[in-house]
């Protein structure tokens, strides 16, 4: 990656993007030195202009940025990197500089509200008292949820088919949890086959 640091006194300007939604929340600017730190450490570190001097997001606020990909611009003077926001970005408190969190679509939002309860443990939620009984019982509760999808597909019932689908998607949500993964990996292996 051959940055034109030369362009603009030695900065260049950085877009943040999130990972998952493909939302904008901030720019900002990199030196040289802040632009091999961020790559290192994988967490975005910027050059301030007010403060002269490094700065991490999230340094003080803890709202780090955890690094997952670094493009640079046809005329290599500008910086896109896609991340992981732990928490809002904006010092208004505001989940991006650019506004309130846009979802990438609802089952994204489905997706980061069945990891966090898992993560957090959450007592008293199904969803982590299934995952707590680990990986065979919510492979088998997925296979149970296509069954009965399968079995409501012959019939007329909308309603009972959609509540079925969706029974489905949610504990496949589950599985893919519990196996590591995440709806943008199966959504990789079908954006790859449909090449």
């Amino acid at each position: 990656m051959n940055i034109d640091f030369n362009k603009d006194n030695g900065l260049v300007p950085v877009i943040i993007q999130d990972n998952r939604t493909l939302q904008v929340l901030m720019l900002g600017y990199m030196n040289e030195e802040a632009f091999e730190k961020t790559k290192k450490e994988g967490i975005v570190t910027f050059f301030s202009r007010s403060k002269k001097r490094l700065w991490t997001k999230g340094e003080e606020s803890g709202n780090f940025l955890t690094v997952k990909s670094i493009d640079i611009d046809c005329d290599q003077d500008t910086v896109l990197i896609k991340a992981i926001p732990e928490n809002v970005v904006c010092h208004t408190g505001s989940f991006s500089c650019f506004g309130e969190k846009k979802s990438k679509g609802f089952l994204y939002e489905l997706e980061d509200k069945i990891s966090q309860r898992i993560d957090h443990r959450a007592e008293g939620s199904y969803t982590y008292s299934l995952y707590q009984r680990g990986i065979n019982k919510v492979a088998q509760k997925v296979g149970e949820e296509a069954v009965e999808l399968v079995i409501e597909a012959k019939d007329n019932n909308e309603v009972l088919f959609k509540n079925e689908a969706a029974d489905l998607m949610y504990h496949f949500l589950i599985l893919l949890k519990a196996k590591g993964f995440a709806l943008e990996d199966i959504e990789s292996v079908l954006q790859e086959r449909n090449k």
